[in-house]
């Protein structure tokens, strides 16, 4: 298959998505604790991950009918549970990588307004993008983001290594009983939450509308592409948190505006005053593409959802649902603001808790007889997913008795 930019799309979206909390903070936090100890977390949740996240894009372009759809074939309950779990998580997540974006925008662009106030402005920004540029222009976007995020973070990951007088360790750590929070908090959303293998499968509906030539294997290597930037950037942004953050004594603030500047304060100093742009243009360009793509795919996830619940199909309703999101952001945040390190690591092991009910559905799905013979997995990929399901639910039950 010939390479094209234009059947690059829903795999960057997906990596837009999943390179923000997950990695700036996450990430570089691992980094900043455990130096480069925390690898094999990292690439281990990436691979037990990996065949929940592709059954999105795959069901999708070989039935023509995204996730949601799928699981109704399975029951509506599995729908509703859905409906509910989404509902309970969404504003939560959404107000996460929105007080890491309005932080940053502060720290970078100037504190001439609030942090609250630039919450709405970078939420009002997002929802005009959305409303007018619908998901062509999304699409044309992330390509750019996704590609400066690459760019920036390879050079300042290139000058931290060259700066580096200190040995490199990669001796493996496990975190002990205090620290086991933190790990699985960093696994929740690294790469990312499961449920964005629904909001992929749309995606890459919504993609083969624009494009007909996108089918299967333009999809599945659409989505590899995105997938593999997520490990180079999560791997990225851990390595720099342990090159310049690493037995340094600092800790973070729970505060948006003092984290973000004490992140780029921390690296400026250590690598110099000419960083502050590219590790500027990391971090926001990180945030901005996660707050963007998560507004648009919540929304877009919970209309399809009504729709297939009371079977009716109502134009307004991705507008609404957008207006429900942002609201509850904004309220959120208000109240919330000063606790950003804890509004986090709610929403990450929320959604590590919930990881196992996405990935027995989408496993049960892609299994079925609702998917062509041709395009259910391969051994290879059943046994991954057995793998994968005993892998979330072991340390699901393992932090749940850990309490």
């Amino acid at each position: 298959m010939t390479f094209s930019l234009k059947k690059i799309g829903p795999g960057l979206l997906f990596a837009g998505a999943a390179i923000g909390v997950s990695h700036l903070v996450q990430s570089t936090r691992a980094g900043a604790d455990f130096g480069f100890g925390l690898i094999w977390a990292l690439l281990l949740v990436h691979i037990f991950k990996y065949p929940f996240f592709q059954f999105g894009p795959r069901y999708a372009l070989a039935t023509g009918e995204s996730l949601l759809d799928g699981y109704k074939k399975l029951g509506k309950g599995v729908l509703i549970t859905y409906f509910f779990l989404t509902f309970a998580t969404m504003f939560t997540i959404q107000t996460a990588v929105t007080i890491v974006t309005a932080g940053l925008a502060t720290s970078l662009f100037g504190d001439f307004i609030s942090t609250e106030m630039w919450t709405v402005v970078i939420l009002s920004i997002c929802f005009f993008i959305l409303i007018i540029g619908k998901y062509s222009f999304l699409d044309k976007l992330m390509k750019f983001i996704i590609i400066t995020l690459t760019l920036s973070t390879i050079v300042a990951v290139y000058f931290a290594f060259q700066k580096s007088t200190e040995p490199i360790a990669i001796t493996q750590i496990f975190p002990n009983a205090m620290e086991f929070g933190f790990l699985i908090a960093f696994m929740g959303w690294m790469p990312a939450p499961l449920d964005i293998s629904i909001w992929h499968s749309l995606w890459a509906l919504e993609k083969q509308k624009d494009t007909a030539s996108f089918g299967i294997k333009s999809s599945l290597f659409d989505f590899n592409v995105g997938y593999g930037a997520t490990i180079v950037l999560g791997l990225g942004f851990l390595a720099l948190g342990a090159l310049v953050m690493f037995q340094s004594g600092e800790n973070f603030s729970g505060k948006a505006g003092s984290f973000a500047n004490q992140l780029i304060a921390m690296y400026t100093k250590n690598l110099g005053e000419w960083s502050y742009v590219i590790i500027g243009i990391a971090a926001f360009t990180t945030m901005f593409s996660t707050t963007l793509t998560t507004l648009d795919a919540s929304p877009r996830a919970m209309t399809k959802t009504t729709e297939l619940i009371f079977g009716k199909r109502l134009k307004i309703s991705y507008f609404y649902w957008i207006l429900v999101l942002i609201s509850g952001t904004i309220l959120i945040f208000f109240f919330l603001k000063s606790e950003m390190g804890l509004l986090i690591q709610i929403a990450t092991i929320l959604s590590f808790l919930t990881a196992p009910f996405y990935a027995i559905i989408n496993y049960r799905l892609i299994s079925s007889n609702h998917t062509p013979k041709d395009w259910r997995p391969s051994l290879i990929m059943h046994v991954l997913s057995w793998l994968g399901i005993l892998f979330l639910i072991g340390f699901s039950i393992w932090y749940l008795t850990t309490l």
